[in-house]
């Protein structure tokens, strides 16, 4: 390899992943990188664009597919700037940058490949069923992370969140009570509310619900109203403060249910700090790449899920 991984511990560190972890990621990750090459190259042979077979000319400063994988892992992983991988893998700044985006999709079909990716979409709620396997109870939760400033105003004014005071992009997470993450939602921008994302992804007009448990925070009220469901555990809120209760509590038995559920919807918090083990969503996102930042969070999803899966 590039970098000589001394331990176990050195390679989380690293990559995320245990050592057994990466060496079954990585076969998978070889069937899929030679499939991808050999597309191209007999696309490349139909536009007659290419005569060069897969694998020829220079190796370049990624010999080996496990040098590829450690790559684009230990990018997600620390997430340096370009100019910081090129010296850590002794390669220009601009190679750096191409390396990476050749690599990641390939990444990304090899988790489809393992199954670990979550789900982007479903059309119907049956497909959301079937998805499901089976699991009748699911906790529902939005992850935020920090985003580059825009340079537009108005973009400006749509990236940036009250909550976080910053520009910030957000998604949906559904996940289960063994904190695989089932469904993650497409990226929006930061002034979208959680709730709001809930409604353009699952339209409460189709029963998407009716045959789950359903357990969210209080950034989702009104699902109770929107939704038909088998059950949805939502907190209890506290009351406002008036002159007619100057001191508002809540009773016994309201603080009991509240501890119960979040007792249940921790589990998707530890998804979410899964997936954020990853500092590419823990520092201010600046990559520029369309699309890039949403397919940082399905691979980072994906990786938690295989993880977990080991």
């Amino acid at each position: 390899m590039v970098i000589a991984i001394r331990d176990d511990r050195q390679m989380r560190a690293l990559t995320g992943l245990s050592q057994s972890q990466f060496q079954e990621l990585l076969a998978v990750f070889m069937v899929v990188y030679h499939d991808v090459q050999q597309k191209a190259y007999e696309k490349g042979l139909e536009e007659g664009k290419r005569q060069r077979k897969p694998g020829g000319g220079a190796k370049g400063k990624l010999p080996e597919l496990a040098d590829k994988l450690l790559f684009v892992l230990y990018y997600y992983k620390t997430y340096p700037t370009f100019d910081v991988l090129g010296a850590q893998f002794d390669m220009a700044r601009s190679k750096a940058n191409e390396n990476l985006h050749n690599l990641s999709p390939i990444l990304y079909l090899t988790l489809v490949q393992l199954g670990m990716m979550p789900y982007r979409e479903f059309k119907t709620p049956e497909a959301l069923c079937a998805a499901l396997k089976g699991i009748d109870k699911v906790i529902i939760d939005a992850t935020e992370r920090a985003y580059r400033r825009p340079q537009d105003k108005t973009k400006q004014q749509e990236y940036y969140s009250g909550k976080k005071k910053g520009h910030t992009v957000k998604n949906t997470v559904m996940a289960t009570i063994e904190k695989v993450i089932v469904f993650l939602g497409r990226t929006f921008t930061g002034h979208n509310h959680d709730y709001q994302m809930l409604k353009e992804e699952f339209p409460p007009e189709l029963d998407w619900l009716k045959e789950l448990v359903v357990l969210v925070d209080l950034g989702y009220l009104g699902i109770e109203t929107d939704y038909g469901a088998k059950e949805i555990q939502i907190p209890h809120k506290k009351p406002r403060k008036s002159k007619k209760n100057p001191d508002p509590q809540l009773t016994a038995q309201e603080k009991a249910n509240n501890k119960a559920i979040s007792q249940i919807r921790i589990f998707v918090e530890n998804a979410i700090g899964g997936i954020k083990r990853y500092n590419i969503l823990v520092q201010r996102f600046r990559n520029h790449k369309n699309n890039f930042d949403d397919d940082v969070i399905g691979i980072c999803a994906g990786l938690w899920n295989f993880s977990l899966s080991y």
